[in-house]
């Protein structure tokens, strides 16, 4: 899977696209092979304020639990609904429409 030119990437195995002041947030490919067969995510609820660092969201799989952090300081403007009543197409497609949340940025 080919990771975008036109996204930025964390340490901890995150990517994220700024368009305006909003931020999408998703996991790169590398994250989705290291845990495997991916079971459960348990996002946010819009209008969640996160801070920089702190846990945005929860991906649970066959392997591990893995924590998702906020990469900037944003309230929550939207959730993938998708990836909550089918957390298994994250895997096919986490650059696109396996995208996690959008953070509304100050």
């Amino acid at each position: 899977m080919a990771r975008p030119d036109d996204a930025r990437y964390t340490k901890t195995h995150e990517w994220v696209k700024l368009e305006g002041d909003i931020l999408t947030l998703g996991i790169t490919d590398f994250a989705v092979e290291h845990l495997g067969d991916i079971v459960f995510v348990d996002l946010p609820d819009a209008g969640t304020e996160l801070e920089k660092g702190e846990t945005a969201l929860e991906i649970e799989s066959v392997k591990a639990v893995a924590e998702v952090y906020a990469p900037v300081s944003g309230i929550v403007e939207a959730v993938n609904e998708t990836i909550s009543d089918d957390a298994a197409s994250l895997s096919a497609d986490c650059y696109g429409a396996g995208w996690l949340i959008k953070l509304k940025v100050g």
